[in-house]
């Protein structure tokens, strides 16, 4: 049975989710069998598209919501809010 599981996350590296860091995101994303999306600004962008990622263009100090619904949700949102919890500046 599918639940919907929805986190938000404050984006503190100070250049934002950029091209290298949506890259590593979205091949994080892919790991996973859940559907996962990114909320930001009212976008939702899938988490596993490379070009819907960037189409959001995150900044720094803003909030994005990561949402996952499937299997393994629980370890998808964990796993992705820790990994743009720990970006830091340059990355």
């Amino acid at each position: 049975m599918k639940h919907l599981q929805q986190q938000v996350v404050e984006i503190r590296n100070k250049t934002g989710i950029h091209a290298r860091s949506a890259s590593t995101l979205v091949q994080k994303a892919n790991s996973f069998y859940s559907e996962i999306s990114l909320v930001y600004e009212g976008k939702e962008a899938d988490a596993k598209s490379i070009l819907a990622v960037m189409s959001l263009g995150i900044d720094y100090g803003r909030e994005v919501v990561v949402k996952a619904e499937g299997e393994d949700e629980e370890f998808a949102i964990k796993t992705l809010t820790e990994f743009i919890n720990d970006l830091e500046d340059g990355e």
